[in-house]
């Protein structure tokens, strides 16, 4: 039999082997790169549009005023209705314009009267004077009567005329179609002619306008991207979509109408004016509203998750990729706009680039990382093929344990 003190230094020797082989397998099981998945970045088509602010108001406005003084007499339509050009509103006490035309006839037919007695005597003067029965005296004189009893006609007729108006606007009517408004005044008021408050409002609710308001950058920018032919109009012009104050979308597609030729000194915007049909009446004059408007179609657009992206302290969009090498970097880059859960990109990426959709927290810049291939769904922003990277670590975690 061995001694016990002998076979001490083999002990320690086993032990010693045992720790070493321990190291080993400590070594051999080192943490691998961490999996990531990335998405692969691709160009396609994508509508690019911006978000203004806007006001809706009415197509026309025609404030009612009376044209004549009098008592009002009656009010013929009902206030909030739908009325249409000639109908008759208001009604103005007619007597004393109606005895007014009547005299001013008077004076017309009185007129034409003496007008035929200084013809008759300015011709038989002229026929005398062929006789020297008459001096060119008396033919001149009443030749120049016959002229002003010509010129007493016609301002008897423009008198006439001038009444028959008067008489005429005692009915006030609509000069335009729409929908009229609250009456300011009652039956048995005093009107006077051009009076300073209107007796009511008539406000053309179809079609309609919105006024919007864009910065010079922006309209700059996407009217460079439309010279330089990156962004193309399928139907030829600008397509506007109206945002509600309740979130939902207006039914009816607007155009634009006029762009202002000036800016605005104190917001730095310029006013543009879009035209909806409005045949509803669910737009009114004052409403709030915000302009989807769609410039066009980015045909070599390149969208990443809005997800993927996150903000510097300064303030600049920033994302993660990983390059060829497979190492991890973070990139600055520039975003134009939002579209469903994606940013669109205006700078800082290509296509074939890898961003980092999944696993953002396990890597930092300058890493190694492993990348897994995934698939995003453009309407929700969600990975499609999470069991794809999670096979994949499994299979991983595997190969480590068996080294």
């Amino acid at each position: 039999m061995m001694s016990l003190g002998f076979a001490r230094p083999f002990a320690l020797v086993g032990l010693l082997a045992l720790a070493g082989c321990g190291e080993a397998k400590k070594e051999a099981a080192a943490p691998q790169a961490p999996e990531v998945g990335v998405l692969v970045l691709k160009t396609r088509e994508a509508p690019v549009s911006t978000v203004l602010p806007g006001r809706v108001n009415a197509y026309q406005v025609s404030e009612v005023r009376p044209q004549v003084t009098g008592i009002l007499q009656k009010r013929n339509f009902v206030e909030g209705s739908e009325v249409k050009a000639g109908d008759l509103l208001y009604e103005i006490d007619p007597v004393q314009y109606q005895a007014a035309l009547e005299s001013a006839e008077a004076a017309v037919l009185k007129a034409q009267a003496n007008l035929v007695s200084v013809r008759l005597k300015a011709e038989r003067k002229t026929q005398l004077l062929k006789t020297n029965a008459a001096s060119q005296q008396d033919v001149d004189d009443a030749v120049a009567t016959f002229k002003q009893g010509e010129a007493d006609l016609k301002a008897a007729e423009a008198n006439r005329d001038t009444a028959a108006i008067a008489l005429d606007r005692t009915k006030v009517t609509a000069s335009i179609s729409g929908r009229i408004g609250k009456s300011s005044i009652t039956p048995g008021a005093l009107v006077t002619a051009s009076q300073a408050s209107a007796l009511t409002t008539i406000q053309q609710l179809n079609p309609i306008y919105v006024d919007l308001d864009q910065s010079t950058s922006e309209m700059e920018r996407l009217r460079s991207q439309l010279q330089s032919g990156r962004l193309k109009q399928p139907d030829g012009h600008v397509q506007i979509e109206l945002l509600l104050e309740n979130g939902k979308t207006y039914d009816q597609k607007g155009k634009y109408s006029f762009t202002d030729s000036s800016v605005n000194e104190n917001t730095g915007s310029v006013s543009t004016r879009a035209i909806f049909a409005n045949p509803s009446r669910a737009l009114l004059p004052g409403m709030y509203v915000r302009a989807r408007v769609v410039a066009g179609v980015d045909l070599t657009a390149i969208m990443i998750p809005q997800r993927a992206v996150s903000r510097n302290p300064l303030g600049q969009a920033t994302a993660m990729f990983v390059d060829k090498d497979g190492k991890v970097e973070q990139r600055i880059i520039e975003v134009a706009q939002a579209i469903g859960n994606n940013w669109l990109v205006e700078r800082g990426v290509a296509s074939g680039d890898r961003v980092i959709i999944d696993g953002l927290q396990k890597v930092k810049p300058g890493a190694n990382a492993k990348t897994v291939e995934v698939t995003v769904d453009p309407a929700t922003g969600l990975t499609l093929n999470p069991g794809k990277q999670a096979d994949a670590g499994a299979d991983a975690a595997s190969a480590a344990r068996k080294e």
